[in-house]
C-alpha cells in the first residue's frame, strides 16, 4: 500500500545491462560459473542506487527505510576490513571484489552524512531543496 508508481521511474535496465557486459569483459576467467559471479558482484555494488534514486525524488524517507538503508551500507563499509583482514592474514585480495565494495561504498557515502546529521538527531530524513 505504500508503493508510490509516480515517484519509482528507475530505469532497471540502465543497471543490468552494463553490470551484464562488464561481467563479460572483466572477469577472472571466462566461464559460466564466474561470469555470473563477478555479475553479482557487480550488481550488488549498483544494486542500493533505485532506492536512492527514489529517496531523491521524493526528497525524504521513512524512519525504517533510512535505518535499512544504514545498516545495508554499513554492512558494506565494515567488509572493507575483511578485505584487509584476509590480505593481512591469508596474503589474498580479490581486485573485482574490492573495487566493487568501493563503488558501493562511495554511492553511500553522501547518504551516511544525511543519516547521521538528522536521523540520529531524531529529525525526518529529507533532503535539501
Amino acid at each position: 500500500p505504500t508503493y508510490d508508481h509516480n515517484h519509482d521511474s528507475f530505469r532497471i535496465e540502465f543497471l543490468l545491462v552494463p553490470c551484464a557486459l562488464l561481467s563479460l569483459v572483466i572477469n577472472h576467467e571466462f566461464t559460466v560459473m564466474e561470469v555470473l559471479w563477478t555479475f553479482s558482484i557487480y550488481l550488488e555494488s549498483v544494486a542500493i542506487l533505485p532506492q536512492l534514486f527514489l529517496v531523491s525524488r521524493t526528497g525524504e524517507a521513512e524512519s525504517i527505510t533510512s535505518h535499512y538503508l544504514f545498516a545495508l551500507g554499513s554492512y558494506r563499509a565494515l567488509y572493507l576490513l575483511n578485505w584487509v583482514y584476509r590480505y593481512m592474514v591469508e596474503s589474498h585480495y580479490d581486485l573485482i571484489a574490492i573495487f566493487a565494495g568501493v563503488v558501493q561504498t562511495v554511492l553511500y557515502c553522501d547518504f551516511f552524512y544525511l543519516y547521521i546529521t538528522k536521523v540520529l538527531k531524531g529529525k525526518k530524513l529529507q533532503l535539501p531543496a
